[in-house]
């Protein structure tokens, strides 16, 4: 049995977890606290910060292959393991996506389409009343929306330097988008690749709410966005999966917002409505097994994301027992012991047989969730 270590703990490595065992793969992760989701399904367990390079040689000893829940690494003192087990993705591979104002470089090399961009140092720099609105994100670590500001004049420009003083940051020319799209791919050892259904992605707060799936676009568009992950997957010498985010533009043009280089929530509908999760995806991928295109079991699909919007400790047993008597869903339940605004708790994914019926159905979900 091949023992694959994740980098990580939290609900998409126990989502890992839960596919690795169906697929006979032991999963063995590094996470801080034994409360963390993943733990409830791992092998085995390494408790310890994810920054302890000492607890990850322990985890690179004991697996063949080490994977990342998230792009938040210490790209260089996991180099010194590499000598000692394989990483998937590799190091090199990853490198050019984690620093956001570097990915946008390495994406406009390509000649991949994204928005109109550049680096500034947070406070040091001003903009005129005719380049409003802009987007400012933080270069490093930002998710969930966090270190990802609409600026839409001066004076709320000064407030969010004041916040960010002194660091760099990645500043875009924001996009009056039509829809937002997503779109997971992968690429295996032997360098075979394959495309998952572009969807569409709802936000709330610049936090993903829902997917629908798929996307209502052209074959064209579907075709193109497909490209451009097939272009990324064999310029960065992919092994695993990644999503990568879209703008679509009220011209019909998409364009390149984010590449998340790990399993995605605009994946997490794949769990029920493909043959072939994104979870599984990534772990055949990874163990050097061949590729082949998921089957999709479904006519449409959704995921609503189930968000904190309080802060405490309760695992809201009525709304779950409500959501679990939907018809046609399935409740993800993360299992996390502190709720606060904004976290993700959990997800429910929806099948149905028209979008009008998934989306109906999510419409249900978020009704007991957010009511």
């Amino acid at each position: 049995m091949q023992r694959v270590g994740v980098i990580g703990g939290g609900q998409l490595a126990w989502m890992m977890g839960i596919e690795a065992q169906k697929l006979g793969v032991s999963l063995w992760v590094q996470t801080p606290n034994n409360s963390d989701p993943a733990v409830a399904v791992a092998e085995e367990s390494v408790i310890a910060s994810l920054s302890d390079l000492g607890a990850t040689e322990r985890l690179a000893a004991a697996c063949e292959v080490l994977t990342f829940e998230n792009e938040f690494i210490d790209q260089l003192g996991l180099s010194r393991f590499q000598d000692q087990t394989v990483f998937y993705p590799s190091l090199a591979s990853i490198a050019p996506l984690l620093d956001k104002f570097e990915q946008r470089c390495f994406l406009q090399a390509l000649g991949i389409p994204i928005p109109a961009f550049k680096s500034v140092i947070a406070g040091k720099n001003h903009f005129q009343g005719d380049e409003f609105p802009l987007v400012v994100k933080v270069r490093r670590h930002g998710y969930d929306g966090q270190g990802t500001f609409i600026v839409k004049n001066e004076s709320s420009l000064e407030a969010v330097w004041e916040q960010l003083q002194g660091i760099p940051v990645l500043v875009e020319n924001f996009i009056p988008f039509d829809r937002e799209l997503a779109v997971m791919a992968a690429r295996g050892v032997n360098g075979e690749t394959i495309v998952y259904p572009v969807v569409e992605t709802y936000q709330r707060d610049q936090v993903c709410q829902r997917v629908i799936a798929p996307a209502r676009i052209t074959e064209e568009l579907e075709a193109e966005m497909g490209a451009i992950a097939q272009t990324l997957l064999d310029a960065l010498n992919w092994v695993g999966i990644f999503g990568i985010e879209f703008f679509l533009t009220e011209d019909h043009r998409v364009l390149v917002n984010e590449i998340a280089p790990r399993t995605h929530n605009s994946g997490h509908y794949t769990l029920d409505a493909c043959d072939v999760s994104q979870f599984a995806m990534h772990l055949k991928a990874i163990t050097g097994e061949t590729l082949t295109s998921p089957q999709i079991k479904a006519k449409a699909a959704a995921m609503v994301n189930l968000l904190g919007y309080e802060s405490g400790t309760t695992s809201y047993p009525e709304k779950q027992k409500q959501l679990k008597s939907i018809a046609n869903s399935h409740l993800y339940w993360y299992g996390k012991t502190e709720v606060r605004p904004g976290r993700k708790l959990g997800h429910v994914t929806v099948l149905g047989d028209s979008i009008a019926e998934a989306s109906a159905i999510a419409d249900q979900v978020s009704e007991i969730w957010y009511s």
